[in-house]
């Protein structure tokens, strides 16, 4: 928060800043450093392993233009050796992952710094950056829609193979299933892949290249904001880069993957930092602080940007209701400051909302596409499992074939318990009882976790929020084993291999001898399992005091 020279000697509040304080974590010592690097390197290697095995493993086009290439070739004819060097990239990564935890735990006298998991993030990410789609076609999905919107189509009552036609090359990429169904993306999204459209044509690669930028500028909005973000709840910055901007599930899902997701994600936590900006915090019994310059201005930038980033998946609409919550909270905290900032955001929501839709000319008919991607169930979502698990049962006591009935209802259900607990999450947030970006982060959680199409890289719309503010709490070691375990739930095809069920027990026990023989390799020349004693973060002195006005206020909300 910017404080003028005047406010300062006119002690109107003391505003306490701990990240502010010079006695934060030291730098790693000698043997530290050096196995940190060790570590930051095998994740490098782990990302080759993956870049390389997307050549035969990866979800490529259908006219895969390896194929003409010497040596690479190989890869396309060998799909279990391809995988198997894939899955012994992700586990390598996981590993690697968890092993740079060790030197981003808040609690740590000497930790890793900032620059260095930038850097990290840089460093495991450009080897994924020119390679095949991995473990989903969706990007095919959106090359075709994109073209549908090039040609002045509407892509919300159309499928690929109407608009298109089956025999089109952007259309054979899209999988079976989603031929012939509406785009569920919003407008914003689908008119910048427009524009991409106009420079790739029918070119799968350069389409898929420029998709993969787009997913590019959401990581870096991510990467950006995180640490701003993790200072203004007194979470440190590296603990945040690590568990937001490292994280498995988003290196192989939002980059390698190329999903949408990150630049919804991206957009969201962009404009909550801008919204917070210029926001006093304030504990609660404090009195109110007044308005600081520009506040305002930046609350309705910062849910303009949030408004964009539902404009491509709308999932990030919820942010503005704990939004809302701080709004209300820096302000006097009663219910009728609940409303107003209610008010505000809707009305900048909404008028943000119909320029999009209007000024891209797709109108507000991908509001009725929301539930399209409710047509594929996965086994991971608790609602799908028992859906089938009671459908099953059914079926054995000869009660007839009710999955199907079965699996509207669960949705239903999980609808309305999502919107319960969000709800409740909400008054609790609005109560003190809870951070509102702690509540928005485990809202998006149920939420997503209630959906029928439940996919690993949806939960990164509740670790991202969570990685900001969680700190040393009990969401960041959830958020940590949740993100260890989804990444490695998938394979890089995101295909049963069609019963060949042999294959992936092969590539996953091939995968495991890989990465074994590597970390007994790497561990004999620096000791990287070993529990050597992590220091603890001294007391702090008192922090640095920021005076603003005539109460006392700290990083807590």
């Amino acid at each position: 928060m910017a404080v003028s020279e005047r406010e300062r000697q006119a002690g109107r509040v003391t505003l306490t800043l701990p990240w502010l304080a010079d006695d934060g974590p030291a730098q790693l010592n000698t043997s530290e450093l050096r196995a940190l690097t060790t570590i930051r390197r095998l994740g490098t290697l782990g990302a080759l392993f993956l870049a390389l095995g997307s050549l035969g493993a990866g979800a490529v086009p259908v006219i895969n233009p390896a194929q003409n290439v010497p040596v690479l070739s190989l890869f396309t004819r060998v799909t279990t050796v391809s995988l198997s060097i894939a899955i012994a990239g992700m586990l390598l990564m996981v590993i690697a992952w968890l092993l740079y935890g060790r030197y981003a735990r808040p609690a740590r006298a000497r930790m890793a710094t900032q620059a260095q998991t930038v850097r990290t993030v840089v460093m495991w990410l450009t080897p994924l950056a020119f390679i095949p789609p991995l473990f989903s076609r969706d990007v095919y999905s959106y090359l075709a829609q994109s073209e549908i919107v090039h040609r002045g189509l509407d892509p919300y009552s159309l499928g690929p193979a109407q608009a298109l036609g089956v025999g089109d090359p952007l259309t054979m990429g899209v999988s079976n299933v989603w031929r012939e169904t509406p785009a569920p993306y919003g407008p914003l999204f689908l008119e910048l892949g427009s524009w991409m459209s106009g420079i790739s044509g029918n070119h799968i690669v350069l389409g898929v290249m420029l998709q993969r930028g787009i997913a590019l500028v959401g990581v870096a909005l991510i990467i950006w904001s995180l640490p701003r973000l993790a200072k203004r709840f007194g979470v440190e910055p590296t603990t945040a880069l690590w568990l937001g901007g490292l994280n498995p599930l988003l290196i192989f899902h939002l980059v390698a993957g190329v999903h949408n997701e990150a630049l919804g994600i991206g957009l969201m936590m962009a404009g909550l930092e801008l919204g917070l900006r210029r926001l006093p915090i304030r504990v609660k019994g404090d009195s109110t602080p007044p308005f600081a310059p520009g506040e305002l201005r930046y609350i309705a930038l910062g849910a303009t940007v949030m408004t964009l980033a539902a404009t491509v998946k709308i999932n990030a609409a919820l942010a503005l209701g704990f939004f809302g919550v701080m709004i209300a909270r820096r302000w006097h905290g009663r219910f009728t400051d609940l409303l107003r900032a209610a008010a505000g955001l809707t009305v900048v929501f909404v008028t943000v909302m119909i320029a999009v839709c209007l000024g891209t000319g797709l109108g507000f008919g991908w509001i009725g596409a929301l539930g399209t991607p409710g047509m594929s169930r996965t086994l991971i979502s608790p609602a799908t499992l028992i859906g089938y698990l009671t459908g099953g049962i059914g079926i054995a006591f000869d009660l007839g074939v009710h999955t199907h009935a079965i699996m509207s209802i669960l949705s239903l259900l999980g609808l309305l318990v999502a919107a319960v607990i969000t709800v409740h999450l909400l008054w609790r947030s609005f109560h003190w009882r809870l951070r509102p970006i702690i509540g928005l982060g485990v809202a998006m959680a149920v939420v997503m976790g209630m959906h029928v199409a439940l996919h690993p890289w949806w939960m990164l719309w509740a670790v991202i929020p969570l990685a900001a503010a969680a700190g040393t709490s009990r969401f960041r070691v959830a958020a940590t084993i949740g993100s260890a375990v989804l990444a490695v739930v998938i394979t890089p095809t995101g295909s049963p291999f069609d019963g060949r069920s042999f294959v992936l027990p092969q590539a996953y026990i091939a995968a495991i001898v890989v990465t074994v023989l590597t970390l007994l390799v790497v561990s004999r020349t620096v000791p990287l399992f070993t529990r050597a004693p992590i220091p603890a973060m001294p007391q702090r002195a008192p922090a640095t005091a920021v005076t603003v006005g005539s109460s006392t206020l700290d990083s807590r909300e």
